[in-house]
């Protein structure tokens, strides 16, 4: 397990989840937040419950954003996530989460983005075992 980690190291992002009340206009007040500091959002998820969502972001400037959210009232977490390139093409992400299986390596979660410098999609991935 460490082996396949090692390997990973270089692909290695932070990410931020900032914890937002499912109200409305609650997540818009995030992203202003971000937008005023002049903050790049480059990939984003949000998972919900009825009463509260996860916003999972990585954006070009942690610190600042991360500083920007809590002033503005927000809880921030930052974490480890690994970004891998996975082929745009039918069937890429099976095979690329193939990998993951056979390492025996469990995905707490996992979303995409594309990049338009590339012909490859990305995910972004935290997994139980990181660490």
């Amino acid at each position: 397990m460490k082996e396949i980690l090692n390997e990973v190291k270089n692909m290695v992002e932070k990410q931020i989840s900032v914890f937002i009340e499912n109200k409305e206009g609650r997540m818009k007040k995030a992203i202003n937040t971000l937008a005023q500091e002049n903050i790049n959002i480059r990939a984003l998820s949000i998972a919900d419950t009825t009463k509260y969502g996860i916003l999972r972001l990585i954006v070009s400037d942690n610190e600042k954003a991360i500083e920007a959210l809590e002033k503005d009232g927000f809880i921030v977490r930052e974490n480890d996530v690994i970004i891998v390139a996975v082929p745009d093409e039918p069937n890429g992400l099976n095979t690329t989460l193939a990998i993951f299986d056979e390492k025996g390596i469990n995905l707490d979660y996992l979303y995409a983005f594309v990049s338009s410098k590339t012909e490859k999609s990305y995910c972004s991935n935290e997994i139980e075992t990181y660490g």
